[in-house]
């Protein structure tokens, strides 16, 4: 028995990736809606070897699904997603609109899947940030075994994390700098193309961005309140794919031995680590894969007990997409989700 399933904003990005993963691991669906908003009408998106075609989210009918997976704007989500999880099914929302939410779970299914029990307080499921995603994955077994006390980030972030608008951005101004000169930047406040940005979102009054904002509320809500995290968030010119430099202090002994020994031992994760010239991944590499990658794992000498390594991720997958259809996935395992569909 399937489910039917509805991806809202099935034209973007991460939703075709989400239509691309759950064709992928075989997801139980009997019934297969891509929802957009009216513009998108009848445009045409693949799931497997079915061609489907748009309907309008103001027109849908949300009670005759059993779950949705939903890739919209922060703004759009807050207006929609309590509607519809009031209509039955249960909402995965990619957006940031619900992720500090009392009584919404942030969830990554590597590192705290027992909080999909409470999904049923309002139906909704928040997806954490790109870059927090793949970042909890590779801290939550080394805190379970050695207590981290601080962290220090510095993010890699791809142009696909800017949707589409800001892939072509990087392309045309990189065509445009070998002919006529790159065009003015439209998605990013500086040229993003042979550049990096560092800033992402809008600063607040501290001077830290919300996009790194957060990424420490996320990892409080997910893993431990009191891990003291400061984050660096730079856009670079790479299309798909997240890379994190990451900087760990602990509580408790832990040589890079047993961290790397663990982290190849722990759900999601690949290790790829050799000292050598191609021992390590890039993003490049990472792109269309589903694990989190770890590499560069050394000790670092400045502090008691602290280690450096090299987080990699395909932002449009495990940062979103992936995380996505692993947590109904999960949902499936539990067996949280009801189908209670309408026939027809």
């Amino acid at each position: 028995m399937g489910y039917r399933v509805a991806v809202v904003g099935a034209t973007g990005n991460v939703g075709r990736e989400m239509l691309n993963i759950l064709e992928e691991v075989n997801f139980p669906v009997d019934k297969m809606h891509a929802i957009a908003s009216r513009k998108s009408i009848g445009v045409e998106v693949s799931f497997g070897e079915k061609i489907i075609k748009c309907e309008d989210v103001e027109q849908f009918d949300f009670s005759t699904v059993d779950v949705v997976l939903m890739s919209v704007s922060g703004s759009f989500s807050k207006t929609w997603a309590e509607k519809i999880g009031a209509a039955g099914p249960i909402v995965i929302d990619n957006s940031s609109a619900w992720r500090m939410d009392p009584d919404v779970p942030l969830i990554v299914p590597e590192v705290n899947p027992d909080d999909v029990a409470y999904a049923g307080k309002k139906n909704i499921i928040a997806n954490p940030n790109c870059s927090t995603a793949q970042l909890v994955v590779a801290l939550k077994p080394l805190h379970d075994r050695a207590r981290i006390k601080r962290v220090v980030v510095s993010t890699y972030q791809s142009v696909s994390g800017a949707g589409k608008e800001g892939m072509d951005e990087l392309w045309d101004q990189t065509k445009g700098v070998f002919v006529l000169g790159a065009p003015e930047p439209k998605k990013f406040p500086k040229q993003i193309a042979f550049n990096v940005i560092p800033f992402i979102g809008a600063f607040g009054d501290d001077g830290y961005t919300d996009e790194e904002a957060k990424m420490w509320n996320e990892v409080h809500k997910m893993i431990d309140p009191a891990i003291a995290l400061t984050v660096t968030c730079v856009r670079v010119p790479v299309m798909v794919g997240h890379s994190e430099a990451v900087n760990v202090e602990f509580h408790d002994p832990i040589d890079e031995d047993e961290a790397r020994d663990l982290l190849r031992e722990s759900p999601g994760l690949l290790v790829i680590d050799q000292r050598n010239d191609k021992g390590y991944m890039t993003p490049k590499e990472a792109q269309g894969e589903f694990p989190v990658f770890v590499s560069r794992i050394r000790k670092d000498p400045t502090v008691e007990n602290g280690l450096n390594m090299w987080v990699v991720a395909d932002n449009l997958r495990k940062g979103a997409a992936l995380n996505a259809v692993q947590i109904a996935e999960l949902l499936h395992e539990r067996g949280l989700l009801k189908t209670k569909a309408i026939a027809g």
